[in-house]
């Protein structure tokens, strides 16, 4: 099988590395801005194929399907995370494994690509909300599989030296994606069909330019130490953390992190309303204002920390930077008074999301374990430490919340403190390893 672009394949060099063992991770050439650009491109194209579901065609379905059950959204955005996170792993260990004349990424790209685009249709044309929610789980794993394998692909192929400045870009990508998703949806509310295709549509074109523009390796003849059973395979969900230590710490750290924005985030709505004695519908206009603010800091800190770390050759103290202001905004909020101090904080924070984040995307492929074999298995398992955050934090708030309070009034300063506590210990995790600067 072949495809349109692809460059006359040569002597499988993962071919050559599959079957010999590894002493060490092999020096990757630079990539040339064509793979990059492809690459920052093919993930806003995910993005803005199955994020403007959640922002806005989802809501939109639910309601004419069940008016007044808005509770449904959860349940089907709930469901389709779980499934992801579940997956992950499996898909990604298959990836490793796959032999075809076109590697072994791209077929993934392509199945979840097809997956992806029918899940859309379903969506559209459901009938019921089970329907919807089937669509929706299947989306989720058809785009996050495409989205998996793309990221799985800069661990194949970025050296070092590239590694922050490719998070940067994509984490510009992936903020800019939703926004553009949002505008494109504000035309279609009425047509549920292009709600859903026309961002799916450009999600397809912008893959299909990765697939047949980015070559990868015949993976055919490729050899491994043994064979896949389902006995093995679901042992490959875990790993000895003392056998790669500072994947452990990234692990760590990642998940803590994101474990401080779900502390943050659940309730801000509430928090906002509480601090500037406003309805929930008061509050949404002030959240959509500092959204757009927001998208703008996380751009900044992604952008900035990804390149300054790949030009200085140092990732961890970018890493503790970004910890350390998101700590900074969070506490800002906490103990503000007014909007002012709020719309501060709130920035703050974002710069010091979008700084961590793509910084430690660059330390993860840095310190990824197996890298030549195992590159998938690992991502799928590193997706734990930000999907388990997601799913714990909001039922360990409430209790936080509740701590030192009296009738309705909520600790919210507390909730906020722990935010920006484990968060800076999420980043003096990073700050022990060993193998990176």
């Amino acid at each position: 099988m072949t495809v349109p672009g692809s460059v006359p394949d040569s002597p499988s060099l993962d071919t050559t590395l599959a079957s010999l063992p590894l002493d060490g991770e092999r020096t990757l050439p630079e990539v040339d801005s064509r793979y990059i650009w492809l690459q920052v491109l093919g993930q806003f194209g995910v993005f803005l194929a199955f994020i403007t579901p959640v922002a806005i065609s989802l809501s939109v379905r639910v309601q004419e399907l069940a008016p007044g059950r808005e509770e449904y959204l959860g349940y089907i955005t709930g469901s389709g995370a779980l499934a992801v996170m579940l997956a992950a792993p499996l898909l990604g260990t298959l990836s490793d494994r796959t032999r075809t004349r076109i590697g072994k990424r791209r077929p993934f790209m392509i199945g979840g690509v097809i997956v992806g685009i029918v899940a859309l249709i379903l969506m559209a044309l459901a009938p019921s909300v089970f329907l919807l929610g089937t669509g929706w789980i299947l989306a989720q794993l058809g785009w996050g599989t495409t989205l998996a394998n793309l990221q799985i692909s800069t661990a194949d192929r970025l050296p070092e030296s590239q590694r922050g400045k490719v998070a940067g870009l994509t984490g510009f990508a992936t903020q800019v994606a939703p926004v553009v998703g949002v505008i494109l949806s504000g035309g279609l509310v009425g047509n549920s069909l292009l709600l859903f295709l026309v961002p799916g549509a450009i999600g397809v074109v912008l893959v299909a330019a990765f697939v047949m523009f980015v070559h990868e390796n015949d993976t055919r003849g490729a050899v491994f130490p043994e064979n896949l059973t389902v006995r093995n395979t679901f042992a490959r969900y875990t790993y000895n953390p003392l056998q790669y230590p500072d994947y452990s710490l990234n692990w760590l750290a990642r998940f803590l992190f994101y474990l401080g924005i779900a502390f943050n985030t659940t309730f801000t709505a509430f928090f906002y309303a509480d601090r500037l004695d406003m309805t929930l519908g008061q509050v949404a206009g002030v959240m959509g204002t500092l959204g757009v603010g927001s998208i703008v800091a996380v751009t900044a800190g992604a952008l900035s920390g990804g390149f300054m770390s790949d030009k200085f050759g140092q990732r961890k103290i970018f890493i503790l930077v970004g910890a350390s202001l998101f700590a900074v905004g969070v506490l800002t909020q906490a103990y503000s008074d007014g909007l002012p101090p709020l719309v501060v904080g709130s920035l703050i924070a974002a710069l010091g999301i979008g700084m961590f984040s793509a910084v430690d995307q660059a330390l993860l492929l840095d310190v990824l374990p197996e890298r030549e074999l195992e590159a998938g298995r690992f991502m799928g398992i590193t997706g734990f430490a930000t999907s388990i955050p997601q799913a714990v934090g909001p039922f360990v708030a409430p209790l936080l919340l509740a701590i030192g309070s009296s009738g309705d009034a909520k600790n919210y300063p507390l909730l906020f403190t722990v935010a920006a506590g484990v968060t800076l210990l999420g980043g003096f995790a990073v700050m022990q390893i060993r193998s990176v600067r």
